[in-house]
């Protein structure tokens, strides 16, 4: 597995395959060809199906502008690579419009990108290949007396903490601005931000039907935040970043929790993330959004868990619960904005992953399906969903506004 900083990635919305892993390959082909006179993008599958509302073509030419060049931006959507659906090959030209270089890439989910025909594996990975899946880990936990956090830490080195810390201060920043956020979302459906007002009424509510209120208007705030291009973290995806810090975010308001509880929690939800990213997929193109909201719940879950004095057989059960609970979810997006139904998703699966935390809580962590079998069924389910549920716009919701 890679390091816990290739699933955490810092950056701006609204999406991680569609915007950051675009900016990305037009930055690393700028490094290959710097002397072209200019360049042409070619858009395949879902990142030409669901590009412009995810605003690709404007990532890439920012990129180009940069460096003074211009670029020629041209969709594919009807043709798909064979490798994964978010395909980008870009070429660069000479004064006589011959081709001087060209290259694949490929956007395969919460910002990372595979370059065809580089060795993308192993040169990132830091855990052992024999602690790939949660059945491992838990058992090597179990032998050595560890946490989650504590397996992290010890693969990673100390160093994770300062990251982490960067990460979780990128977090609380996007709540904290999002909540006092106000007016409508660019990208023409005229969707108003809901956040600060939900904030309001949740802290005029009483009881638990309040508490939970308040975890929903956080994520709200970070998904809006997303949504508007704001700087969030990837946790594991931009489209479904609200998840995590707006569970994090109203624990450690509501118990007081000390930073560094809220860091190591944020270390058992990378581990979480990681293994899905490893063994199955975190991209909606791929397999629809139970590879974006369902593992986001799935980590949230897992490190409220924690948080609460869960045991790791425990923190599993309530990651397993997130992910099987969201089996078939589809990526269909509305004009391709990761706005409706993504926004509602987020929020509702911040509460989500707190029933589940506490119907874990309320077992010994003893339960019949594994994480790891519920990552095997995502990835069959995901591989059986028609195209046009998978991030392309063309089925779903995505069709109510057509």
């Amino acid at each position: 597995m890679e390091s816990l900083r290739e699933l955490f990635r810092i950056g701006y919305g609204p999406s991680s395959s569609h915007t950051m892993g675009p900016r990305f390959s037009a930055s690393h082909f700028l490094t290959l060809c710097p002397d072209a006179v200019f360049y042409e993008a070619e858009l395949y599958g879902s990142l030409a199906a669901t590009g412009k509302g995810h605003l690709t073509d404007k990532a890439i030419r920012e990129v180009f502008s940069h460096a003074d060049k211009p670029v020629e931006i041209i969709w594919f959507p009807e043709i798909e690579k064979p490798f994964h659906p978010n395909a980008l090959k870009i070429k660069g030209f000479d004064e006589q419009k011959q081709l001087v270089k060209e290259q694949v890439y490929y956007s395969v989910g919460g910002g990372r990108v595979v370059v065809e025909g580089e060795d993308n594996a192993s040169s990132k990975d830091v855990y052992p290949k024999e602690y790939s899946r949660m059945r491992q880990i838990l058992d090597y936990c179990n032998e050595e007396g560890m946490q989650l956090w504590e397996f992290a830490l010890q693969y990673e080195g100390d160093g994770i903490l300062e990251y982490i810390s960067e990460v979780w201060d990128v977090m609380s920043q996007a709540v904290e601005t999002g909540i006092n956020a106000e007016g409508v979302l660019p990208g023409g459906l005229k969707l108003a931000r809901k956040a600060s007002q939900y904030n309001s009424k949740a802290g005029d509510f009483t009881g638990a039907l309040g508490n939970t209120a308040l975890a929903l208007s956080y994520a709200l705030a970070v998904s809006e935040e997303n949504a508007g291009g704001g700087q969030i973290v990837t946790a594991p995806t931009c489209g479904s970043c609200g998840v995590l810090p707006g569970v994090l975010y109203y624990l450690s308001k509501h118990y007081k929790f000390p930073r560094i509880k809220i860091l190591r929690a944020l270390l058992t939800a990378g581990i979480i993330g990681n293994v899905v990213k490893t063994n199955g997929s975190i991209s909606g193109a791929e397999v629809g959004c139970q590879g974006e909201v369902g593992v986001a719940c799935a980590m949230a879950g897992g490190a409220a868990t924690q948080l609460l004095g869960g045991t790791i057989n425990q923190i599993e059960y309530a990651a397993e619960m997130g992910l099987e609970h969201h089996l078939g979810l589809t990526c269909d997006p509305m004009r391709g904005l990761v706005q409706i139904p993504c926004i509602e998703r987020n929020a509702l699966a911040a509460m989500r992953s707190l029933d589940h935390c506490t119907y874990a809580l309320m077992g010994d962590g003893r339960h019949k399906v594994s994480f790891d079998s519920v990552i095997e069924v995502m990835m069959e389910t995901g591989q059986a969903l028609p195209s046009l549920y998978r991030e392309t716009s063309r089925g779903g919701l995505a069709k109510v506004l057509s």
